[in-house]
């Protein structure tokens, strides 16, 4: 396995390369018993011994050679050599191991708009990294070839946590981006990580499906500063047949983030045939008004043949803003389409007076009306976290 230098990676990367290199008997909740939900454990599939990018789990509980991963509502329990359903976690001599511990497959210098974030410090770079694993199993993946591999199964990069937290800085990252896979399942790198970051004056960015338990996303919230969380359907039928997984926690996961103060917006893939009901809508930003206010912005995102589902069609368009109407009908005051260019929802625009705050072109910020996070023409709070303007200027390499 190849290990990567700081010289190398900067000269490699660059400012915007990419690197992808790619119960039993109450021992966990009736509820998680069922396979068919929470995936499939791998029986003896782990390795005989820790390897280099190995480090003992934050969450878990022992019984006696038996071990319980408590990340996540998977709440995997293992013997010793099974692997967990992310395939990122171990049972190694009767403790629980992670995997991914400053090993990425993929690496990127993105916008901070593509995670998809428009209401988060807009035109800055966010340092973005994943380890392989998933908690979940999609049929529409994006990224199933890392997200649905074991981390031993592809080429990486040695990048420990101290070394992200550098690199992020000598590329001018305004933020560090846990993203492409399910960040939940290289949880410890994650925290680590995020932890120095925080104390470097770097903003941590979590990029979910937001399936994760609440002891450990308090301890994590510490350290964020923004997340954008797939709401994958509003209906736990769906969840289970399509994502395998359940509503009800990652609902849970959105009050916890309001709860915590840490802004995050909402991404909603319009798949065809599950999640293009417009009764399913309407109920999902009835609950979003109740629980977290209209505030919080959410992405509509159009599906396009992906993984096991490459036989269904895109989500025609005329459906994408029929769902946006209905949102915007229902209070939620920002509503956006993605994967869907030049179209105007892309763009911001005041919930008070309508006018456009941000113009955008595909990630590309064109023209901003908001000043120290309000809309320039009303004087209205724009929710979200913004630049003031002064950091803005300094930004752009307009002042001193």
């Amino acid at each position: 396995m190849k290990n990567l230098s700081r010289r190398d990676f900067l000269i490699f990367a660059g400012a915007t390369s990419l690197l992808c290199v790619s119960n039993a008997h109450g021992f966990w909740p009736k509820d998680y018993e069922s396979d068919d939900i929470r995936g499939t454990i791998f029986k003896n599939d782990a390795p005989d011994k820790p390897w280099r990018w190995s480090i003992e789990g934050f969450h878990y509980r022992k019984n006696g050679q038996k071990v319980q991963c408590l990340v996540c509502p998977n709440m995997c329990r293992l013997s010793p050599g099974d692997r967990s359903v992310c395939r990122s976690k171990v049972n190694i001599d009767g403790k629980l191991y992670s995997l991914t511990y400053g090993n990425p497959c993929s690496v990127h210098v993105d916008p901070i708009e593509k995670k998809p974030l428009n209401h988060f410090f807009p035109q800055t770079k966010a340092f973005s990294l994943a380890a392989t694993g998933c908690n979940l199993r999609c049929l529409n993946c994006q990224n199933w070839e890392i997200s649905q591999k074991k981390p031993e199964d592809v080429k990486h990069y040695e990048l420990f946590p101290q070394e992200v937290v550098n690199t992020a800085k000598k590329m001018d990252a305004y933020s560090i981006a846990y993203t492409y896979t399910e960040a939940t399942t290289y949880y410890e790198y994650m925290f680590d990580t995020a932890k120095l970051a925080k104390g470097a004056g770097i903003k941590n960015v979590w990029v979910s499906n937001g399936y994760i338990n609440k002891k450990p996303l308090t301890k994590l919230g510490r350290y964020l500063d923004g997340a954008s969380v797939n709401l994958k359907a509003y209906d736990d039928a769906v969840y289970k047949k399509l994502n395998g997984g359940r509503l009800a926690p990652v609902l849970n996961t959105f009050k916890l983030l309001k709860e915590l103060d840490i802004w995050f917006e909402m991404i909603t893939l319009v798949v065809p045939g599950y999640v293009d009901k417009p009764d399913m809508i309407k109920k999902m930003c009835g609950w979003i008004l109740k629980e977290l206010g209209p505030d919080y912005p959410l992405h509509f995102s159009r599906f396009f043949p992906q993984y096991r589902l490459d036989k269904l069609p895109p989500t025609p368009v005329n459906t994408m803003e029929t769902l946006r109407k209905i949102a915007l009908q229902e209070g939620i005051h920002y509503v956006y389409l993605g994967n869907v260019p030049g179209h105007e929802a892309n763009n911001t625009y005041c919930h008070n007076c309508k006018k456009l705050l941000i113009m955008r072109q595909g990630y590309l910020v064109d023209q901003t009306n908001i000043q120290n996070g309000r809309c320039r023409f009303c004087q209205t709070v724009i929710p979200g976290r913004w630049m003031e303007e002064k950091s803005q200027t300094a930004l752009k390499g307009e002042g001193s």
